[in-house]
């Protein structure tokens, strides 16, 4: 179990969900197992829709919080922009049942990979291979795309977010519904974790699409309850996918 203290006002519980699947997640491994430079899609990332099989990943994983407790369920929901997450959230939070607003939060947006946005890895390394060898030097959690963004950079939006959340809605119950990455990070902020652990984490416990994270607060402290929960894609009969958010761009 997880604890760590807070010097600010904290919440009451925190629900991270990772997106279902998406056309991004579909394209990219199809370039990737057809050996391609990028990515077929037409759609700008923030625009880039759910599958099919995504749009059942969120159906289940509202009607499994059909039965949630009163005192467990949400109050509040703040959501990545992105088209992919919020259409995650709507569909959740309309199949559990809940009478909430999906609020938008651009701070929750998906990591920005500037120029190799759409780029697949073996694409990157024909095309930009001076890019390829700058990432193996700094590292994933370091490395900054041309006009993109680090994990280190992500890792400020988190912490601006977390800030306000705990001042504006100290005690509530709380989900957020956004990225892989940025859902690494909220976990390396939460947790206090350094460079070496984050990355260790992100290896061996990569986030599903439609995966929750849990934490409750007492007492000043962040406890973990649960981390990559997928239990609701078996209960509602939905495939389980876990590539990753531009899984090929040197993440």
């Amino acid at each position: 179990m997880v604890e760590r203290a807070w010097s600010a006002p904290t919440l009451g519980s925190l629900w991270l969900v990772r997106h279902a699947e998406s056309e991004g997640n579909v394209a990219d491994l199809a370039a990737q197992d057809a050996g391609k430079d990028r990515l077929e899609l037409t759609a700008r990332d923030p625009d880039v829709e759910l599958s099919h099989t995504g749009r059942e990943q969120a159906r289940a994983l509202g009607e499994a919080w059909r039965d949630q407790p009163a005192d467990v369920v949400p109050e509040i929901v703040i959501s990545s922009p992105y088209r992919r997450a919020l259409a995650t959230a709507e569909i959740a939070v309309s199949g559990a049942g809940w009478h909430l607003e999906v609020r938008r939060d651009e701070r929750l947006r998906e990591r920005d990979l500037g120029l190799l946005d759409g780029w697949t890895r073996s694409g990157i390394e024909r095309r930009y291979p001076e890019e390829a060898e700058r990432r193996a030097w700094l590292g994933k959690f370091y490395y900054r795309p041309p006009g993109g963004e680090s994990w280190a950079d992500v890792a400020g939006r988190v912490r601006a977010v977390l800030d306000a959340v705990q001042q504006r809605y100290a005690g509530a119950r709380l989900m957020v519904v956004s990225h892989q990455a940025v859902l690494m990070v909220f976990r390396y902020v939460l947790e206090e974790l350094d460079e070496a652990a984050v990355l260790r984490l992100d290896e061996s416990e990569r986030l599903a699409n439609t995966s929750v994270v849990r934490y409750r607060f007492e007492g000043g402290a962040a406890h973990l309850e649960a981390a990559g929960d997928t239990s609701h894609l078996d209960r509602g009969d939905a495939p389980r996918t876990e590539e990753p958010d531009a899984a090929s761009v040197p993440q």
